[in-house]
């Protein structure tokens, strides 16, 4: 004779619905309108906790919520960023970025080995490239750049950010920083605090020095007649690093003030304070 077992009626365990736990929800940043553009630089700071990543690359948070981005010349139409609450989901957040209009500069005249350089030249161009690269790599932590950005120099705006120049007929890389027309011997000055990352003769920019104001952020002082910095030294902003020039690839003394996150070159003028520059052209 089999005898069937009789199934027992074990009482339903009750489960947490976990999907409907509370959690912490991420709040759109409130993004300031002048940076979200092509050439725009970000800069602000998030509540302890929160994660930021724009297009996939986790940004660095300072100490109190600092962080910074920014965008190339010919960055598209949309952005996306990633906000993170402390424990959270991310949520993205959607970035319209402006485009803008460009000016087309010629310049005529230049030697010839300077709009192409000889063979025998290429050697310490790739040289020099390789090492800036490397340099735009740094990502250090404090967020000196927090503090904003002052005038390097005062002077006639004669480059501005964005344009192309034709060189010798030769349509060229475009413009990717300020030039500022001051006379060979002018006082520069840091637009922020940092620490010197280069200080040298560079076949393009000539006497170069550059700073890191952290977290990627950098700005550029070119064709400098006088390096008075060294690499590994700290600055104050305001503090002179050297004198204008007119070295490297160049038709007249003038600084080129060049700001950088990373590899993105972006639009120095619009960090800087309204009215030390004099116009453009």
């Amino acid at each position: 004779m089999i005898r069937r077992r009789t199934a027992l009626a074990l009482p339903a365990l009750v489960l947490p619905a976990l999907a409907a736990l509370p959690r912490p929800a991420a709040a759109a940043l409130d993004l300031p309108r002048a940076g979200l553009a092509q050439g725009g630089f970000v800069a602000g700071r998030v509540p302890p906790g929160i994660a930021l990543a724009l297009e996939g690359r986790a940004l660095r948070i300072g100490p109190r919520g600092e962080y910074a981005f920014g965008f190339g010349r010919d960055h598209g139409p949309q952005a996306m960023l990633s906000v993170t609450p402390p424990g959270g989901r991310p949520s993205r957040q959607r970035l319209a970025i402006a485009r803008r209009q460009w000016n087309i500069q010629r310049l005529e005249g230049l030697p010839g080995a300077m709009v192409t350089p000889p063979p025998e030249t290429m050697e310490r161009i790739v040289r020099e490239r390789e090492k800036l690269a490397a340099l735009r790599r740094t990502d250090s932590a404090t967020p000196h750049f927090a503090a904003g950005f002052r005038w390097p120099a005062t002077g006639r705006i004669s480059g501005v950010y964005g344009s192309q120049r034709i060189l010798n007929g030769e349509p060229r890389a475009p413009h990717l920083g300020l030039d500022i027309a001051v006379p060979t011997g002018t006082m520069l000055h840091a637009a922020a605090a940092g620490e010197v990352l280069l200080a040298e003769d560079l076949y393009f920019t000539g006497l170069t020095t550059i700073l890191d104001h952290g977290h990627g952020v950098q700005t550029l002082y070119a064709h400098m007649s006088q390096l008075d910095l060294a690499p590994g030294q700290r600055v104050a902003a305001g503090e002179p690093i050297g004198r204008s020039g007119a070295t490297g690839r160049v038709t007249g003394p003038h600084l080129h003030f060049g700001l950088s996150w990373f590899a993105t070159w972006l639009d120095p003028q619009r960090v800087l304070p309204p009215g030390a520059g004099k116009g453009a052209g």
